[in-house]
């Protein structure tokens, strides 16, 4: 076999090593969101939350692959947010933010960490108070687990991207909330955050994706985000984007020295992963981005908004696609939930729920860990079906 053969073979699931990598980073991601939510208390400072949450990834990774030959890339793969309320996603603030969570908010924490290029992603919600969660809160958190675990069960070889869409938005409308528009839920693959397999959170003639089919040792990140209101979030003001990532395949020569300076280092130290620009020299680093992003090089995660008064909730996950069935690596228990809806009624969301995230297939080895999967997956949808 050719080197080239060889590097082609190991890119996916059918190598060991590659799985291992996988869960390792899944591992990391989940215990840091496990740290991060010990530390969510009321007047807790947002940027303090995120740092605790990227350093402990960068911690963790910096501990493993330590002594081999070859230089192993390992990190952060998408900085910590924390996006309160009404605000979507992205929110990860620069260090002189005064932003701090209260009590009786609704968090959603959302994480990126790999090894190897091999990339775990996961997104949680909290509401920052003791008890069960209830009314609309409930409700909307319900809607995205019991759209994920469905969402679970449907990415799966011979399924379509457009079965997912189609299925999630169903579960939305059972808890009388709506599925965010312009998620997008993507392939991985290693060093790629954002492949080109892609499940749209709506279908709408604004944003169309080829449709495609889930194949066999493919991986994916699942994201679901839903919201009591119209689900048509707003960028309110650019100045709250902090997450950028490199367009590899863009150039452009800067004019300013400012937007040279932060562009090479951006180049050096954060070449294919999303970063944070807290994590670079601050006080250029406003007006050499904004140069950067007019001219394509750098991507933006803007920081979006429902309207004041909705209420939205997140899940993330990686998922991988194995011979034995569908592996869900990245999760976290949620609190208590007392929606005032339930998917009772639904003959078809109970169907989708019912179908088993594993295959059986003879000889499998691993099979005592499917079951401990299967069964956290289930406890974890059962909480919001009691309505």
């Amino acid at each position: 076999m050719s080197d080239d053969e060889r590097e082609e073979k190991e890119l996916d699931l059918t190598s060991a090593e590659v799985v291992t990598k996988y869960k390792s980073a899944a591992e990391i991601v989940n215990k840091a969101l496990q740290l991060v939510l010990s530390e969510c208390k009321p007047k807790a400072k947002i940027v303090d939350l995120c740092e605790k949450g990227d350093a402990f990834i960068k911690e963790q990774t910096g501990n493993m692959y330590k002594n081999v030959k070859k230089k192993i890339e390992r990190g952060v793969a998408f900085p910590t947010c924390i996006s309160v309320n009404n605000t979507v996603c992205h929110f990860s603030p620069l260090a002189s933010d005064e932003t701090v969570v209260e009590e009786g908010d609704i968090l959603k924490i959302d994480m990126g960490c790999h090894i190897d290029g091999f990339i775990a992603v996961v997104g949680h919600t909290h509401v920052l108070h003791e008890g069960p969660v209830t009314g609309r809160a409930a409700d909307v958190i319900a809607a995205a687990n019991t759209a994920a675990e469905v969402a679970l069960r449907l990415v799966r070889p011979g399924k379509k991207n457009s079965d997912v869409t189609e299925a999630i938005q169903k579960v939305a409308a059972a808890y009388d909330c709506k599925i965010v528009e312009g998620v997008l839920s993507h392939q991985m693959k290693q060093f790629v955050i954002d492949g080109n397999k892609v499940v749209l959170s709506v279908s709408n003639p604004d944003t169309r994706v080829d449709e495609a089919e889930f194949e066999e040792n493919e991986v994916y990140s699942i994201d679901i985000v839903t919201s009591t209101g119209d689900g048509k979030p707003k960028l309110l003001d650019e100045k709250q984007t902090t997450i950028y990532k490199r367009a590899v395949d863009k150039s452009y020569n800067l004019k300013m020295k400012a937007s040279r300076f932060i562009f090479s280092e951006i180049s050096q130290k954060f070449p294919i992963m999303p970063f944070t620009a807290r994590d670079l020299e601050e006080k250029r680093a406003r007006l050499g981005l904004v140069e950067c992003v007019n001219h394509e090089l750098l991507q933006p995660y803007p920081v979006l908004h429902e309207k004041p008064g909705d209420l939205v909730a997140h899940i993330k996950f990686t998922v991988l696609l194995m011979p034995n069935g569908s592996d869900r690596v990245t999760s976290h228990a949620l609190q208590e939930l007392q929606p005032t809806k339930t998917t009772e009624n639904e003959p078809e969301i109970k169907a989708w729920l019912a179908l088993p995230t594993k295959t059986k297939k003879k000889g499998g080895g691993k099979k005592k860990k499917g079951k401990k999967g299967d069964k956290v997956e289930e406890a974890s949808q059962a909480e919001p079906m009691e309505g």
